[in-house]
């Protein structure tokens, strides 16, 4: 049938879609896009040739845009923001374990992340899959976490004298609107009803109730399991290449392997809703 996807599930993290024009996708192929998204945390396709436009119209089908606050935009598209390192950078955007705005009281959906120009080789991203390292979790860990809920931020990353601010992307910092949120360790996923691990290395900053050490202890041991090879698939770009991924369930880390070339990325944010557990 003309609307079945031909939908791959990626060991670790994710699936890929075959031979699909997301221009021309049906709304019944948007919503099994969208329903792979939730089950799978990160769904990439291949071989997109999409304008801006393009690229806007799809996400908009998927879910609602909301514009990021700290990213550079695109000349005329203030959708899409720009991930960007150039050939003298040596810093990058994105390079450690994180959730794209977790700091945020409705925390986003996810992004659709279109390649547009790539290095020869490097700047892959790997992905994580928080229902599975949820599930793994030992059933001690998962009764003590039960009911937990942490502090999210963002001042020591996008703030003024923040993690960029002492990189070639610096313009990243110095922002003076920096949120913070609280929101439970253990998430029922909205789109699932599945239950996913929400905390992250970048943005959580502790765990309510607990004194400082053992806060740290936890979310360094939670960390470190999250991590582990049998949940975490590596991806590759090229130009064409795009990622639909969902925040909730998922992290995501940049590589930054490929200095002395260039790579640009388009990345349009999806709202989302606040999180209960």
């Amino acid at each position: 049938m003309a609307d079945i996807l031909d939908i791959e599930e990626v060991e670790g993290c994710g699936a890929r879609v075959r031979g699909l024009d997301v221009r021309k996708a049906s709304d019944t192929q948007i919503d099994a896009i969208r329903e792979a998204v939730f089950r799978r945390g990160v769904v990439f396709f291949e071989d997109q040739q999409l304008a801006p436009d393009d690229q806007i119209a799809f996400a908009r089908r998927i879910a609602p845009i909301v514009v990021n606050r700290y990213f550079p935009k695109t000349e005329r598209w203030p959708e899409i923001a720009k991930v960007e390192k150039t050939e003298g950078q040596k810093s990058n955007i994105g390079g450690g374990w994180h959730t794209d705005h977790s700091y945020d009281t409705a925390p986003a959906m996810g992004s659709v992340l279109l390649a547009v120009r790539t290095p020869p080789a490097g700047g892959d991203t790997l992905f994580a899959d928080m229902y599975a390292a949820y599930e793994a979790l030992p059933d001690a860990t998962k009764t003590r976490i039960a009911g937990l809920r942490a502090r999210h931020a963002s001042a020591h990353v996008f703030g003024e004298g923040g993690a960029y601010a002492a990189t070639d992307h610096a313009v990243l910092s110095g922002h003076a609107d920096t949120p913070e949120a609280v929101h439970p360790v253990v998430i029922i996923h909205p789109g699932s009803g599945r239950k996913a691990l929400f905390v992250n290395p970048a943005f959580t900053r502790e765990i309510l109730g607990l004194a400082p050490d053992e806060s740290s202890a936890l979310l360094g041991e939670l960390y470190a399991h999250a991590i582990q090879p049998r949940f975490v698939a590596r991806y590759a770009w090229r130009p064409g290449t795009m990622a639909v991924w969902d925040n909730r369930c998922t992290w995501h880390f940049a590589m930054n392997d490929y200095h002395g070339h260039y790579r640009l990325m388009h990345r349009i944010t999806l709202d989302g809703v606040p999180l209960a557990a």
